[in-house]
């Protein structure tokens, strides 16, 4: 009997299709990026935060080991198109938002796939930018306020997308596409 294998070409090619679709996205996220720093920077959480779009529509579409990875990596190819430069700072984005996904997904052994798990990642992946582009930004020279609100937007940006690729990805599902 002959056994599916784990990375099968269908799944390799809707990991493509949905990394290149959102590749486009967080290409114009990085394009938007000097624009929304300079202007309110305290805003630069939910344009980052759209960067969890590839990993939980990927999952939430196959559910399967490794989707979300791949599905980053090819976003990440894709967003480099649109500002070369910044090409190391997609892949990195990319393997960490899709190791954190990948790693919420492995500790309930692909098994759990309700909402709840997905909040999970996006927290964390909230939570650690948050902090992270905090001091990198050097944003505590922003008033206190626009600190705040920072942090707050910062957390609650994955959180929204991930509620956005959720919706995204049981369209895809009840279109056909997770069908072996």
């Amino acid at each position: 009997m002959a056994r599916t294998p784990v990375l099968s070409t269908r799944l390799l090619l809707v990991c493509a299709a949905i990394g290149v679709a959102t590749g486009i996205i967080g290409g114009i996220a990085g394009l938007l990026t000097p624009v929304v720093l300079l202007a309110a920077p305290f805003a630069y959480g939910l344009l980052l935060g759209s960067h969890v779009l590839p990993g939980i529509i990927a999952q939430e579409v196959l559910r399967r080991p490794l989707v979300a990875l791949i599905t980053h990596v090819i976003a990440a190819l894709v967003a480099s198109a649109f500002n070369p430069a910044w090409a190391l700072r997609f892949l990195g984005t990319a393997l960490l938002f899709g190791a954190i996904q990948e790693g919420v997904a492995a500790l309930t052994r692909y098994r759990a796939w309700g909402a709840w798990r997905f909040f999970v990642s996006a927290a964390v992946i909230g939570v650690l930018v948050a902090v992270v582009v905090f001091f990198a930004a050097h944003l505590g020279a922003l008033p206190l306020w626009a600190q705040v609100l920072y942090l707050v937007i910062s957390v609650l940006g994955p959180i929204a997308w991930t509620a956005v690729g959720l919706a995204i990805g049981a369209a895809l599902r009840r279109a056909g596409v997770a069908q072996r």
